[in-house]
């Protein structure tokens, strides 16, 4: 894996690359919150040859910069992961969203079709169905924001966060690998911001009906934030998706079940 940054209007951008350029399309892994592109690792190892693998860090997660007013909004978010594929001199990928990823997949799959050959949503946020614990606690915690010493990173907030993964020991190692960022007093900022900014009108009205790209939904069967009735309609909603519930599979599938998460990706890469 060879990993660098990329400055896009200001803001550098992390992101590793792996696999090997063949005949089959480069693929862009976009992870959701409050993860980075570590959530990836073991999905990538698992993947196919012959295809290019970019596994990006958004902006304020990661090893990216902190976003220091920039948007963080899912069609910024979007907006950034078409301009890394521009500086890579990458036309067109294979989308693969976990969570708020799945949101900016769907973004751009319906935004920017031309960019899109398939289309993967894992544990996908959709429509106007976002985990609630998320807009309490940016209502809770944004008016006290200076207050606060180190918000989810202790408490209900991570036990919460816990229930998210199978295998709780990898959990907790995943999320303090996860939540490094914001463990200071210049990560609270960013944190409260990316809970401000996700709004569920974003995804309610894109127009998924219209999205062409070959499409596949894996979805946890015990997902205790997005429920699966979530994945059901984004499989209607889109024309000839599949889905896959996981059974046992929680919300960070590709964490607990990186093999059967990269089955999935294959599988679509094969259609």
């Amino acid at each position: 894996m060879r990993g660098e940054f990329l400055d896009l209007a200001g803001h550098r951008l992390y992101y590793y690359a792996a696999g090997t350029r063949g005949a089959g399309e480069p693929v862009l892994f976009l992870h959701g919150f409050p993860t980075s592109s570590y959530l990836w690792n073991d999905v990538v190892r698992c993947m196919p040859a012959g295809h290019r693998l970019i596994v990006l860090d958004h902006l304020g997660y990661g090893r990216s910069d902190r976003p220091d007013g920039a948007a963080l909004s899912v069609r910024a978010h979007a907006e950034r992961a078409l301009a890394v594929l521009d500086t890579l001199q990458v036309p067109r990928a294979c989308l693969v969203g976990h969570d708020l990823g799945g949101a900016v997949a769907q973004w751009i799959a319906v935004h920017a079709p031309e960019r899109v050959t398939r289309l993967v949503l894992v544990s996908s946020v959709g429509f106007e169905a976002w985990p609630r614990w998320r807009t309490r606690a940016a209502r809770a915690l944004l008016p006290v924001a200076r207050l606060v010493p180190a918000p989810f990173l202790a408490g209900e907030a991570y036990a919460s966060l816990l229930r998210g993964f199978a295998e709780r020991t990898e959990g907790r190692r995943a999320l303090d690998q996860f939540l490094r960022p914001f463990a200071q007093p210049l990560g609270r900022a960013p944190l409260l911001a990316h809970l401000a900014a996700q709004r569920a009108d974003e995804t309610a009205t894109l127009a998924l009906s219209t999205v062409r790209a070959p499409t596949a939904v894996i979805h946890g069967a015990r997902d205790p934030f997005v429920p699966v009735a979530v994945a059901r309609r984004l499989q209607d909603a889109i024309p000839g998706a599949t889905l896959e519930l996981v059974p046992g599979g929680r919300h960070f599938l590709p964490l607990d079940q990186p093999d059967r998460v990269a089955a999935a990706v294959a599988a679509v890469l094969m259609r």
